[in-house]
């Protein structure tokens, strides 16, 4: 497992943990201690792992009202605990990090998906995140016609 992929699975067991026990904000520090502590032995990627999960908390009622919007028949709250949180952490990435390429964002919110989630879980996320994906708005990039030009 890459140094990332597991930063992203401590980020996601202590999201899930902390939503899990009613999102109580002063929790939020031991949960994540506790847990690079527990999963994260010799994780290169620790500062990684506490930026999402602070990224997704401090951006987390945008990222629930993005998630309401591409999942209208999923009110947030029936959204599986594993499934809302891997949402958050994946629409983190996608729209507010801009650390790695959206494709790698979105690529790695499915893997979680399929190993954290349920038989559908991969399915759910690909096709929210795909719909947010495809409606992003293109940055920095001129049609190719322009550079032909």
């Amino acid at each position: 497992m890459s140094n990332r992929h597991l930063a992203r699975s401590i980020a996601l067991q202590t999201l899930f943990e902390w939503d899990f026990r009613g999102r109580q904000i002063d929790q939020l520090s031991g949960i994540m201690e506790h847990n690079l502590n527990e999963f994260g032995d010799g994780l290169q990627e620790k500062d990684f792992t506490i930026k999402l999960v602070n990224g997704v908390i401090d951006n987390s009622e945008k990222i629930d009202a993005i998630i309401s919007e591409y999942a209208p028949d999923w009110p947030i709250e029936q959204i599986t605990n594993v499934d809302r949180n891997i949402l958050r952490l994946g629409l983190y990435e996608l729209i507010f990090a801009k650390e790695v390429p959206p494709k790698v964002a979105i690529n790695e919110a499915i893997e979680l998906a399929k190993s954290y989630g349920g038989h559908s879980s991969g399915k759910f996320v690909n096709g929210v995140l795909g719909s947010v994906f495809k409606n992003l708005e293109p940055q920095d990039e001129e049609p190719m016609e322009k550079h032909d030009k």
